[in-house]
């Protein structure tokens, strides 16, 4: 049954993503890619992943697009490939696009002091030393910038006192600034939630609106995005995939709860949309939103990044430091940049750029062959999302399909 669902997702994928790309046809460039699947379905055998959607497309088209494997295990509930899926820290991308975008229109810089659009940030110490005896603040030799926050250089803490309900974004960027810096902003890198959740609050007080309110109007919906959102309704709730972590003493696989959600409903508008982390989607939005990238910050002839604001998006940012959760990689402006392949980016050319999600979603860009790499499962403790196998498995198999 599983496998008759396999060539039913394939035969209609084109349909689904009509809108964004061109119709893919069994032609010679996809045939080879067919392998996907079956490779992917040895994860599902080996019980790693309860299943997966995988998607790939270049110069416009997409080539593959399949799922396998059960998205409710319990259920016996077929993969479908226009699921959703918590892409959790693929979020971060999108928040830094929506950066750019404010400064395109000469809102705000990316050199600009955090401080200068949100007032709380002025004075903020950095640790010196901490001990048993004391704790020693000092001044930092600067202020924090927006480009530190985006490139997780800022050293923002993450510690925030439990108040038993869901912060608002105002109320935790407060948190944040109260907080000493771990170290010199700029001086090394260390991943943050709280950098990225703080550009959104600085998307809210530029723009006056909402972050999911500017997100979804200036992006999610021009590009068609219809099932990418911080609250799925009803109807998408029954499309999003479970979660799944290894069962006891790692047998088998057991369901478990989306811990961002903090016990708080799925559908609940009054939930944080939270801009390091907390959308939902799916591969065939998150390709239409890769593509845009790819095109140099344009679809369907309308532009939304200008041509230099997507060059610092997407090229390295970080200099000789040390970043990222493989080796090789370095930091744009939001996003994971490729900046030497090695591992399981081997087989990406250099200047790729994507991010990966909590649950061990992935999506890359490579703007030297124009591919998109899209991964969307949902498993819980993986030892490193970035450098799982599966996805190595996924991109070598899409590599060697492709005659890369």
């Amino acid at each position: 049954m599983i496998r008759r669902h396999f060539l039913l997702a394939a035969l209609v994928a084109p349909c689904v993503l009509s809108t964004a790309f061109a119709a893919a046809k069994p032609d010679a460039a996809s045939a080879p890619l067919k392998a996907i699947p079956t490779r992917m379905q040895e994860f599902v055998d080996k019980q790693v992943v309860a299943g997966a959607v995988t998607l790939v497309a270049n110069g416009g088209k997409v080539l593959a697009l399949d799922a396998v494997g059960y998205s409710d295990l319990a259920a016996k509930k077929p993969m479908r490939t226009d699921d959703l899926f918590w892409i959790a820290s693929m979020t971060k991308p999108l928040t830094g696009v929506a950066i750019l975008m404010l400064q395109d229109e000469g809102k705000l810089s990316v050199d600009d002091a955090v401080e200068k659009f949100l007032p709380e940030f002025k004075g903020q110490m950095l640790l010196a030393t901490k001990n048993a005896e004391a704790t020693v603040l000092k001044k930092p030799s600067r202020r924090i910038t927006l480009g530190d926050l985006l490139t997780h250089t800022a050293g923002l803490n993450s510690d925030i006192p439990e108040t038993g309900r869901d912060l608002m974004l105002g109320e935790r960027t407060l948190a944040y600034a109260l907080q000493p810096l771990s170290f010199e902003p700029g001086s090394k890198w260390q991943y943050s939630n709280p950098g990225i959740n703080t550009l959104g609050r600085i998307v809210e007080v530029v723009s006056g609106q909402s972050f999911a309110d500017f997100l979804d109007a200036r992006l999610i919906k021009p590009l068609g995005m219809k099932d990418t959102t911080f609250w799925p309704t009803e109807a998408q709730a029954r499309r999003v995939a479970k979660a799944y972590q290894p069962g006891p003493e790692n047998k088998g696989l057991a369901e478990v709860d989306n811990y961002f959600l903090k016990g708080l409903p799925l559908t609940a508008r009054w939930r944080t949309a939270s801009p390091a982390g907390g959308l939902y989607s799916t591969a065939a939005d998150m390709a239409k939103f890769y593509q845009m990238l790819l095109n140099g910050g344009t679809a369907s002839g309308r532009r939304y990044l200008s041509a230099a604001a997507h060059q610092q998006l997407t090229s390295t940012q970080t200099g000789e430091i040390k970043t990222g959760f493989t080796e090789g990689m370095s930091w744009g402006f939001g996003f994971q940049v490729v900046k030497q392949p090695i591992g399981v980016t081997a087989m990406l050319a250099p200047g790729t750029y994507g991010h990966g999600g909590a649950y061990g979603t992935q999506s890359w860009g490579d703007p030297k062959s124009g591919t998109i790499y899209i991964l969307m499962i949902q498993r819980a403790k993986m030892a490193n999302g970035d450098a799982s196998d599966i996805r190595k498995a996924f991109q070598e198999t899409v590599a060697a399909g492709l005659g890369k």
